[in-house]
């Protein structure tokens, strides 16, 4: 067993930083993800790795910070909440167009606009219909705990480096603050500059062995050249699809309706099946983990299985539903449910939301 801590979720994302042999994290402040960039500071992640941390002077020039760093074949990370992301999003498409590996945090907050700093899950759009400009998609993870904000740190990277496409991890306002035990995982090593220019001929580090320079950019004139870059990454991406979806199902074996939510909604739900159970309605829960790639086969099968209904619970007005319902394919009912501006449901209203909404709508 690892070493056991009761962390915030911030903090625990912030160790997992430095324990997987992160290279450098840049960052800026704002709440309710703070911690992730205050925890790194007082640890001083440099004298026990090696691993830079700095504080950029806005959310803009973080992302191109991290764009640098990652194309040297750095591990490169940042984090940030719902109006920093939204400040990213251009660096965010050069990095996808570039084939950068790197890593975000979006720890979402209240909006549209400033907001509040309550939970919200209403950045699920710009997660992953590509919240920048161009053909992009980020492997988006979405952990449901403390122990996942630490354990989908490295598991990000793993994908990010797998693809050469950068993933994010979407939390909320609650899972980061919330204090749970978490067991860390041991220390891994950071690659040697020798070893990544050995392992990634891609990196900006250095010539060739045949002399030739080493260039990342996601410009190219010539529009049918763009052209073959843009069908080179939509057949990645369909790779990805095929092999990288993530997801945990519980009480589905006999469900009859199904709940499909992530994050805090999914611990929410999870509740409300086992209220829904002992009213004798047979109800399952869905978590989507990966949102994007999204589990859209494993709905269509619980729909090919007898599945009557599905609830999306999301706290927002309405944004994974959507994909639920095209994975159905109007075959049975779907509905949404939610809670907008920072307001958390209750697992009793989402049991009065599928009898309501499902089984007597």
């Amino acid at each position: 067993m690892g070493e056991l801590r009761l962390m915030k979720g911030n903090e625990a994302l912030a160790e997992a930083a430095i324990r997987a042999g992160v290279d450098g994290y840049f960052g800026y402040p704002i709440t309710p993800q703070s911690e992730v960039i205050e925890y790194l500071t007082a640890e001083k992640p440099y004298e026990r790795t090696g691993m830079v941390v700095l504080q950029a002077e806005s959310e803009v020039a973080s992302i191109n910070m991290l764009y640098g760093a990652g194309a040297t074949g750095k591990k490169a990370m940042t984090s940030s909440s719902s109006p920093g992301i939204s400040l990213m999003q251009e660096g965010i498409s050069y990095i996808a167009g570039a084939e950068i590996p790197v890593v975000l945090v979006n720890v979402v907050r209240g909006g549209p606009g400033l907001g509040d700093i309550q939970p919200a899950q209403s950045d699920y759009f710009q997660t992953t219909k590509g919240g920048g400009h161009g053909d992009y998609r980020l492997i988006a993870l979405a952990p449901s705990s403390v122990q996942e904000m630490s354990d989908f740190v490295p598991l990000a990277f793993e994908l990010a480096f797998k693809y050469r496409n950068p993933a994010i991890i979407v939390s909320d306002g609650a899972i980061g603050q919330m204090m749970e035990k978490v067991e860390l995982f041991e220390q891994m090593p950071r690659m040697t500059d020798e070893e990544i220019r050995a392992k990634y001929k891609w990196a900006t580090n250095g010539k060739l062995e045949d002399g030739t320079r080493r260039i990342i950019t996601s410009l190219d004139l010539d529009p049918y050249k763009l052209e073959e870059h843009n069908l080179k990454l939509q057949k990645k991406y369909k790779e990805i699809e095929e092999n990288e979806v993530r997801y945990e199902k519980i009480m589905c074996d006999d469900a009859e309706y199904v709940i499909v939510a992530y994050g805090l909604s999914a611990r929410i739900s999870q509740k409300a099946i086992q209220l829904l159970r002992e009213k004798g309605i047979k109800a399952g829960l869905l978590r989507p983990i990966t949102l994007w790639p999204f589990p859209t086969k494993q709905i269509k099968e619980l729909v090919d299985n007898g599945i009557k209904g599905f609830l999306s619970v999301e706290m927002s007005a309405g944004q994974m539903v959507e994909d639920v319902k095209l994975a159905v394919n109007g075959k049975v009912k779907v509905e949404h449910f939610g809670r907008l501006g920072g307001v958390v449901h209750s697992p009793e209203e989402v049991v009065e939301a599928l009898e309501q909404k499902i089984i007597g709508g």
